[in-house]
């Protein structure tokens, strides 16, 4: 395996920070077959591939694919040279987790609508907790005529 160009390659604590995982996210795609960075010594070398197929990597992981169905995935280029059973059999999980995310997608669709009215419900019913403002203003001037009576009162002396 030739390295490529200095330029292309980052070090496992570079593309940790710039991915947001750790170290050991990294090397743990590694041991699992997912990357496979070029070595220099005992220092891993990640390439722009490698960078894309971590973005994969994990755009896979929040939909909620298994590092299985990720590698299965990303091995899409190599069922060319594969059985046409083998080329099925990924076409069908492939099917099959689109079906999944479908209804997923559903289902959060539905729970948004419903979260949704209910943020309307409530914002009406605080809405209607608030008096309108010619009441406010009602209710200041007889504060102001009660707190003028009770100032005459308490400053006029007892019979």
């Amino acid at each position: 395996m030739t390295i490529p160009a200095k330029d292309d390659l980052c070090s496992i604590r570079e593309l940790a920070e710039r991915f947001g995982v750790t170290a050991r996210t990294l090397r743990f795609y590694e041991q699992k077959g997912l990357l496979k960075p070029a070595r220099r010594g005992a220092t891993r070398l990640y390439t722009a591939a490698d960078r894309a197929r971590l973005e994969l990597i994990l755009r896979g992981r929040r939909v909620g694919f298994s590092l299985e169905d990720i590698r299965e995935m990303l091995e899409i280029e190599q069922l060319d040279h594969g059985s046409r059973a083998h080329m099925e059999l990924a076409l069908e999980r492939m099917r099959e987790r689109v079906s999944v995310l479908e209804r997923q997608r559903d289902d959060i669709d539905s729970a948004l609508s419903e979260l949704h009215a209910g943020c309307r419900w409530l914002e009406e019913r605080l809405a209607d907790r608030e008096p309108p403002e010619d009441i406010k203003r009602r209710a200041r001037a007889f504060e102001a005529l009660a707190a003028a009576r009770l100032t005459q009162w308490a400053a006029s002396p007892p019979d």
